[in-house]
């Protein structure tokens, strides 16, 4: 028997060098999710309120941002949000450690969500309602000003909606019209008397709070509950404050419905454009140049898509659309301005030469052996594709539409031509009739992360926004990865256990 050969000593480095690279891509990818699963969740769990009294007697209250060496020496220096914007014009102060004196967690220490002007924070004096005031040390002050603040938001909401669509109708009646005035009426009559930590008081209408909270006074459980909280409202709510603020779901609603419509659209085109080159298609200078041109496709830069998409689908196929069908809307376009239709089919085409090459080669896997003997006992060319190739050809497809999505899902550059933008005022599927409306522009995750961390006015205070938007934008792709992936192994499953 010849004995194997050694070649620990010779093999050794490529084996370090390939393990070393395995371990740094993996490592760079971990420390890319946990970086910003730690940004999203710093960003929202709800941090003490404190109480800083400097060396000139001044005040400050706010939670304690990020730290770093101060310039000037001795210690650091931290940042602190102090929000109160419509006071003092700017949410965070710069302090020198040097400078304090003493620091405290006062326990009534109150923290606002506004509408506008970001959070306030200060000590609750009182809550007035229809007139009547509760002192600051009224036991009752607290279950009832949650209370108020629960009828306040559900008659906002009322108003916001009632307004909404009146704005869509051409007319409103004069019943809607006092309607909407009585739902804006209810809403006053209720708000909140405070102290910012320099002493300055202010009057907030109930109708400006989204949440009130004693953030000093919340244990852990408390805590996880405003931090769950948060994570609900920041999925399922409108953005607010130029999206530096509230919700992201028009934006993941945009972003899911624009990968399913990309799919639909390039996985019958890209196997349709494989199976005609690997199976009917010659070996000619024609087939030979569409695989030149699909594999320069795939290395095009995606503004370059849409700059195209924005020439022929927007205004050349889009315009030819208002002419046909729109033509008493005329000049305001209809299909004839970016929307989400048009943002798809750039999309489908961007990824197209992704699933045109796993086809081929999920066609090319089905062995000689059984397309010869399905022709052999008398299939035609047809059914022997349908029946027997295509099957072994579905790892391959699920395995292009994988990573169709994944790129589709965070590209950005060719949306900012053809439909995406900062802020949509309705989504693309609602209750009006025709119900899709397909021509609207609609709002993407990849948008909103470049809107809100770089165009922002104040890109500071939505830091946690970033981070918690880059993180769902994320879990969505892993999420359809893993729908593609669970497709695929079923079909390689059903394949293997066919061959066998």
């Amino acid at each position: 028997m010849k004995a194997p050969r050694l070649v620990v000593g010779e093999d050794l480095p490529g084996r370090f060098l390939s393990a070393a690279a395995l371990v740094l891509s993996l490592g760079l990818m971990l420390g890319l999710a946990l970086l910003v699963a730690w940004g999203a969740g710093w960003g929202f769990w709800p941090k003490p309120l404190e109480l800083f009294t400097l060396a000139d007697g001044s005040k400050l209250l706010g939670e304690r941002w990020d730290r770093e060496p101060d310039p000037a020496g001795g210690g650091f220096r931290f940042r602190l949000k102090v929000g109160n914007r419509d006071l003092w014009g700017s949410d965070f102060r710069v302090v020198r450690k040097a400078q304090v004196v003493k620091v405290e967690k006062p326990a009534d220490a109150w923290a606002l969500e506004r509408w506008e002007y970001g959070d306030f924070y200060g000590f609750l004096l009182g809550l007035e309602v229809d007139g009547k005031t509760l002192d600051a040390q009224d036991p009752g002050l607290e279950r009832e000003l949650h209370a108020k603040l629960r009828e306040v938001a559900a008659l906002k909401k009322q108003a916001d909606r009632l307004a909404a669509r009146l704005a869509r109708q051409a007319q409103a009646s004069e019943e809607e019209l006092l309607r909407l005035s009585r739902l804006q009426e209810a809403q006053q009559g209720c708000s909140l008397l405070l102290a910012a930590a320099s002493g300055e008081r202010k009057h907030i209408p109930c109708a400006q709070v989204v949440h009130a909270r004693a953030v000093n006074r919340l244990g852990f459980w408390g805590r996880l509950k405003v931090f769950a909280g948060r994570w609900l409202e920041f999925v399922s709510a409108e953005p607010r404050e130029s999206n530096t603020e509230g919700g992201i779901f028009p934006a993941l609603f945009g972003t899911s419905l624009l990968v399913l419509l990309m799919t639909v659209g390039v996985v019958p085109l890209g196997v349709l454009t494989a199976i005609y080159l690997r199976e009917y298609a010659r070996d000619n200078r024609f087939t030979r140049a569409v695989r030149l041109a699909v594999s320069t496709l795939a290395g095009v830069p995606s503004i370059v898509f849409g700059a195209f998409g924005l020439a022929f689908f927007v205004y050349t196929v889009g315009g030819t659309v208002d002419k046909l069908f729109f033509a008493g809307s005329l000049p305001t376009p209809t299909f004839g301005t970016g929307g989400i239709l048009w943002a798809s089919a750039t999309l489908a085409l961007l990824t197209l030469p992704v699933v045109v090459v796993a086809t081929e080669e999920g066609l090319a896997a089905a062995p000689v052996e059984v397309r010869e003997g399905a022709q052999a006992l008398g299939a035609t060319r047809w059914e022997t594709l349908w029946h027997v190739v295509l099957p072994y050809a579905k790892p391959g497809i699920y395995t292009g539409m994988i990573l169709a999505v994944a790129r589709a899902a965070g590209e950005v550059a060719p949306l900012m031509l053809t439909g995406v933008v900062k802020l949509a005022p309705a989504l693309p599927l609602d209750s009006s009739p025709p119900f899709f409306h397909l021509e609207r522009k609609f709002m993407h995750l990849g948008f909103h992360i470049y809107d809100v961390g770089f165009q922002s006015p104040n890109v500071e205070a939505a830091r946690p926004v970033v981070f918690a938007t880059t993180l769902v934008l994320l879990l969505l792709v892993v999420l359809l990865n893993l729908l593609a992936l669970i497709l695929r192994n079923r079909a390689r499953t059903r394949v293997m256990s066919q061959t066998l």
